[in-house]
């Protein structure tokens, strides 16, 4: 079955705004951050909002481990030049893991980090180091790693890294992969050639280690490290080539989100921005790309 979703906003009553959200656009799976992507201001978990969400996913039948939580971009456990700031960041996603185990949500996507300023080997040693400070063996949350464009000094572009990273946490069991197609291609990898990028990640990390997946196309060509998002079929990957990858075989049972731009539009001299993923994801469902999506998106939401 197509696990697919989009992310969508937490902050208009926590996870139930978020499954009410998701369900708008047709989705059955969603990603969500606790609090704002730029900062790591979080207000207390809502438990009666968390329970009215467990009920609709049931009516639904929405899988609660098929739900993904985002790190805030901000953190970054590479770093240690400034122990404050670097001991912050640990504390703060040994917060996040417990807001996540608090509404039951067992993966938690994390930008690995940036080495600034040091080697990529000192910013590698960091990101071990903070993790197995993070990590315990009771812990009911699975830290995914999200593979980078390796836009300035950005970990976690290649393989080699990401399995250097995994292969110095303590508890392996909870640590994983979250992969973004746009980032991949950023990085150099072909994404027309995924079965081949496939078999690689399976001998070098393993295929069990996958547990999310990022589905955007990209604005830019292969290997220009820019690490900048285009909506479906609107990019250098197109259609086809994402088609394929959401429809692996070897990827069946693994979520995949779209992290796509809004769709912009002048509307009386005011610019508005609209969400494109219930129209994205209907193309996905139907393997069908249509050169007109866009226009019809602008059209659904001025209605």
């Amino acid at each position: 079955m197509l696990i697919i979703g989009s992310h969508v906003s937490f902050s208009n009553m926590q996870l139930l705004g978020s499954l009410k959200e998701a369900l708008s656009y047709g989705a059955n799976t969603f990603m969500f951050y606790t609090g704002a992507p730029t900062n790591t201001v979080r207000k207390p978990i809502n438990e009666i909002f968390t329970t009215e969400a467990y009920e609709l996913m049931n009516e639904n039948n929405i899988k609660l481990k098929d739900i993904i939580c985002h790190a805030p971009y901000i953190v970054n456990l590479a770093n240690r030049s400034n122990e404050d700031k670097y001991n912050f960041s640990v504390n703060f996603l040994k917060s996040e893991i417990s807001r996540c185990e608090q509404l039951g949500i067992t993966r938690l996507v994390l930008h690995p980090g940036s080495a600034v300023g040091i080697s990529k080997e000192e910013g590698i040693e960091n990101i071990v180091n903070g993790l197995n400070q993070i990590l315990y063996p009771e812990c009911k949350v699975t830290i995914l790693l999200e593979t980078m464009a390796g836009k300035g000094s950005e970990l976690g572009c290649d393989l080699e890294e990401i399995q250097k990273i995994i292969n110095g946490v303590d508890n392996k069991n909870c640590i994983g992969v979250c992969l973004d197609t746009c980032h991949l291609n950023d990085a150099g990898y072909d994404m027309q050639d995924f079965d081949t990028y496939l078999n690689e990640f399976d001998q070098i990390i393993g295929l069990d280690k996958i547990g999310c997946i990022h589905i955007n196309d990209s604005k830019n060509t292969k290997g220009s490290h820019k690490d900048r998002h285009a909506n479906i079929g609107f990019g250098t990957l197109g259609f086809t080539t994402l088609n394929n990858i959401v429809y692996n075989p070897k990827l069946e049972n693994i979520p995949k989100i779209l992290e796509t731009p809004y769709i912009g539009d002048t509307d009386e001299d005011k610019e508005r921005l609209y969400p494109p993923y219930k129209f994205e994801i209907e193309m996905f469902k139907n393997k069908q790309f249509d050169q007109d999506v866009l226009n019809k998106i602008r059209a659904y939401y001025k209605k």
